[in-house]
């Protein structure tokens, strides 16, 4: 428990280390403080006894978080496969919870008239090469984020529509539209919560020992 806290609170002060070079403009200190993010997550997430495929979704997006870091276009196009890898782990994981809760039809279609929104008004401001890409990317993170909330609850969910936010502001900046100020802060801001949320309900997810054990019994000839 003590090393679990010790994680936790070195993944805190380094997401506030973060946005504070990026408030201010360090963007050294941001080089150095972005790729240890979702390592001490993930360290933080195993050491919480959360399953393997958790971690591994936290791992590719500290990939994700890493390529990023260029402004290459092949670096962009390796950091959003590795996210997408990522929320394959998280719809992997989700759909271990069970069948989606009470409501789950009515945020389909809200996130579905989401997600169509989004693309055909984004997709004549995307360069050609992207706009294919990013549509099937935001498919899958549009998916992850509905799983996230129908099939682990309001924690999760949070973090599933927040994981949306920051990527919707990585978009429009790619698009060329009109950003908020310091856009690169509130990206990390809503991509740290989000990811933070998306731990905590997949941690809390998770059957009580008691059960897990009487569900083994329940299942053994």
């Amino acid at each position: 428990m003590r090393a679990s806290r010790v994680l936790l609170g070195a993944f805190v002060l380094a997401t506030v280390l973060d946005l504070v070079c990026l408030a201010v403009g360090f963007r050294a200190g941001h080089l150095v403080a972005k790729p240890l993010l979702m390592p001490l997550l993930a360290a933080f997430a195993a050491r919480a006894g959360g399953p393997r495929i958790l971690v591994a979704a936290l791992l590719c997006g500290w990939g994700g978080d890493v390529l990023l870091l260029s402004d290459a276009d092949p670096a962009f196009m390796a950091g959003m496969a590795s996210f997408a890898a990522g929320h394959i782990c998280y719809l992997v994981l989700f759909r271990r919870q069970g069948p989606p809760r009470a409501r789950a039809g009515l945020l389909a279609v809200g996130y579905a008239v989401a997600l169509g929104t989004l693309v055909v008004l984004l997709w004549p401001d995307l360069p050609a090469g992207l706009r294919v890409p990013v549509a099937g990317y935001s498919t899958l993170l549009t998916a992850m984020a509905y799983a996230a909330a129908t099939r682990l609850g309001p924690v999760a969910g949070l973090g599933g529509a927040l994981f949306m936010l920051s990527d919707t502001l990585i978009a429009t900046g790619v698009a060329d539209w009109p950003q908020p100020s310091a856009p690169d802060f509130w990206i990390m801001l809503t991509y740290a919560a989000a990811q933070f949320l998306l731990v905590r309900g997949a941690l809390d997810a998770r059957p009580a020992p008691a059960a897990a054990y009487r569900e083994v019994r329940s299942t053994t000839p």
